[in-house]
């Protein structure tokens, strides 16, 4: 029995209907219920473009089930998907995630039923992730585990997920300099940032803590070598995703016909992320440092 796909959407009807229109492509789409939580608007400018996204759910066809919750007001990214997660895999056992932004390949749905059947009994593996970031796959399996989590296209198990905790104030106060460094994959990408930017107020995100959940436990997450999915959004469209490539995948994998036997860290894999984003922390310096004057500007009208 395929696990069902919790999909959350907002005001972006194009990229709600590209992102459907490819998930109807897996050959176990028609297998698949498809449970659609959708955000009310948050202010009067984006009434227009919520309705037109609930219009365009409203007529889909091809899933073996489909069912909307629309949220009576706007509960913001975070708490939707913290909530209807924790809805769906209460019901179900597991669950596949997507936001409204995800394209899929068609082989995504088997690759994550496959793995969340694979490895349901093995408890060191908290996370199946259906994205990967655009390294260079020679000498790499078809698969690997690593301790870092990535939320575009994920699935998880509702053992895993019942331990699932947002507090960035415990972290701050309970995590040493050496947990946040192997966090921050031993030094190459501030991760912890997105804590300490929650407990201070200026985010308001869950991936992170999902992220430290595993951690804390020392679970491992799946990844594809090769990229299920690409993410449309990296378009300045998204509530937390700023423009660039940087992370876009050029390839999509077709399938997966191995999956790692021993359940333990890729070091090669760690490697070549580490290297990826030392290569690109001057493209993340200058859209940090365009965000800080885009602030200012806004201050100053």
């Amino acid at each position: 029995m395929p696990a069902p796909v919790a999909l959350f959407v907002y005001a972006r009807p194009d990229h709600t209907r590209r992102t459907i229109e490819a998930l109807l492509k897996n050959p176990l789409a028609e297998e698949t219920d498809v449970i659609v939580f959708s955000d009310a608007a948050k202010g009067a400018e984006k009434e227009q473009a919520v309705d037109a996204v609930r219009e365009y759910v409203a007529g889909i066809k091809g899933f073996k089930s489909l069912t909307v919750h629309h949220r009576p007001h706007n509960y913001g990214l975070a708490k939707s998907i913290m909530e209807g997660v924790t809805d769906v895999i209460s019901e179900y056992g597991s669950v596949i995630v997507l936001e409204d932004d995800i394209v899929t390949a068609p082989g995504f749905l088997r690759f994550m039923n496959d793995a969340l059947e694979r490895y349901r009994h093995e408890s060191k593996v908290w996370h199946i992730s259906g994205w990967n970031y655009p390294i260079d796959p020679d000498g790499l399996d078809d698969a690997f585990f690593w301790r870092t989590m990535n939320c575009w296209g994920w699935a998880t198990w509702a053992d895993r997920w019942k331990h699932f905790e947002k507090n960035p104030e415990r972290l701050i106060a309970d995590w040493d300099q050496g947990m946040i460094n192997r966090f921050n994959l031993d030094g190459a990408h501030n991760f912890w940032g997105q804590v300490t930017a929650n407990a201070s107020g200026k985010l308001n995100t869950w991936a992170i803590f999902w992220y430290a959940t595993i951690f804390e436990r020392h679970g491992l997450c799946l990844n594809p070598t090769v990229s299920y999915v690409q993410n449309i959004g990296i378009d300045g469209s998204g509530e937390n995703c700023g423009r660039g490539d940087v992370f876009r995948s050029q390839h999509v994998a077709e399938e997966v016909t191995d999956f790692p036997e021993v359940v333990e860290e890729s070091l090669l894999a760690v490697e070549r992320i580490q290297q990826f984003y030392i290569s690109i922390r001057p493209s993340l310096l200058k859209r940090g440092i365009h965000r800080i004057l885009s602030v200012g500007r806004k201050i100053m009208q």
